[in-house]
C-alpha cells in the first residue's frame, strides 16, 4: 500500500478511536441487554448482526463528529490536544467525510430491517450529530449522550419484535442514566481544563456534590433495572448480575474519593465491567430459566 494512504487510513483509524474500545462496550452492552430481553433470550441473528456492526459504526461516527465540534477547543485540553483533528493532521473536510460514510453504512445496515427500525434510526442520528455541540450551551451534554447511546434500546425492540413495548422505554431511561453517571466520572478529568476554557459538564455542574450525585444517579439506574427484572420476571441470575453491578459502582466510589484524575478515568474504564455483568446476569436468566 502506498505510504501516503497508510498514513491517512492510520490518522482516520485514530480519529475514530477504534484503537480506544471502550467506547464501543459502553455502547455494546445496553444493545445486548435489549437484544436478548427482545428476542427472550434467541435473538435473531441478523439482528444481532446489524447492531453489533451498527454499535461499531455509529460510536466511530460519533467521535469524529465529537473531534469535529471540539476542533477548537481540544488543542487546548491537555488529554485530547494530540487528537488527529487538534494537531491538525485530519482536516475538517476530511473529518465530515468520514462521519458521512461512516452514517450512509450504518443506514445501510438498517436497510436490511423493518420500516419501524429505520424511522427510528433517524432520531438516532439527529441525537449522534446534536451531542457533542451541548457542552457549549447547557452542564448536561451526559445526559445527552446517554440518550444517543442509549437510543439503540428502542432501536432494537422494534427490529426484533416491530414494536417499542413499555419495558424498552424503561431500559432506555436506565441507559441513560448509566451514561450520565460513567460520563461524569469522564468529565472529571477534564474539569480543571473544561473550567478555564469554558466548557459545560456535569462534573463541573455538580461541583463537589459529585461524588454524591453520582452515586444517586447509578442507585437510580440499579431501581430501573429492577424495575425491568420485575416487569419481565426475571430470575436470581439476573440480580446476581445487578449485585455484581452494584458492587463496581461501590468500587468506581472508592477509586474517585480524592478526585485525582488517573483515579477517575480508571473509575470509568470499570464500567466496561459494570455493563458486561449485568448482560451476563440476563445471558444467564435466559439459559437456566
Amino acid at each position: 500500500m502506498n505510504p501516503d494512504i497508510r498514513q491517512r487510513l492510520h490518522q482516520y483509524y485514530l480519529l475514530t478511536r477504534l484503537n480506544r474500545p471502550i467506547g464501543i462496550f459502553l455502547l455494546l452492552w445496553p444493545t445486548l441487554w435489549a437484544l436478548w430481553i427482545a428476542g427472550n433470550g434467541r435473538p435473531n441473528f441478523l439482528v444481532l448482526m446489524v447492531f453489533v456492526l451498527g454499535v461499531v459504526l455509529m460510536r466511530s461516527a460519533g467521535c469524529v463528529i465529537n473531534d469535529y465540534a471540539d476542533r477548537d477547543i481540544d488543542p487546548h485540553v491537555v488529554r485530547t490536544r494530540e487528537r488527529p483533528m487538534a494537531a491538525g493532521r485530519v482536516s475538517s473536510k476530511e473529518a465530515l467525510a468520514l462521519f458521512g460514510v461512516l452514517c450512509l453504512v450504518a443506514f445501510g445496515l438498517v436497510l436490511l430491517v423493518n420500516d419501524l427500525t429505520i424511522m427510528l434510526s433517524v432520531v438516532g442520528v439527529v441525537l449522534a450529530i446534536i451531542y457533542p455541540f451541548m457542552k457549549r450551551y447547557t452542564h448536561l451534554p451526559q445526559v445527552f449522550l446517554g440518550m444517543a447511546f442509549g437510543w439503540a434500546v428502542p432501536m432494537v425492540f422494534a427490529a426484533q419484535t416491530g414494536a417499542v413495548p413499555q419495558v424498552a422505554w424503561l431500559l432506555f431511561v436506565a441507559t441513560v442514566l448509566w451514561a450520565t453517571a460513567y460520563d461524569t466520572l469522564y468529565a472529571m478529568v477534564d474539569r480543571p481544563d473544561d473550567i478555564r476554557i469554558g466548557v459545560k459538564s456535569t462534573a463541573i455542574l455538580f461541583g463537589e456534590a459529585d461524588r454524591l450525585l453520582i452515586g444517586v444517579i447509578q442507585l437510580l439506574f440499579l431501581m430501573a433495572m429492577l424495575l425491568v427484572g420485575r416487569q419481565l420476571e426475571m430470575g436470581p441470575f439476573y440480580y446476581g448480575g445487578l449485585l455484581v453491578a452494584a458492587g463496581f459502582g461501590i468500587y468506581q466510589q472508592y477509586l474517585i474519593r480524592h478526585r485525582e484524575a488517573a483515579a477517575c478515568f480508571k473509575a470509568f474504564l470499570n464500567n466496561n465491567w459494570f455493563g458486561a455483568a449485568i448482560f451476563c446476569g440476563i445471558v444467564l436468566h435466559y439459559i437456566n430459566r
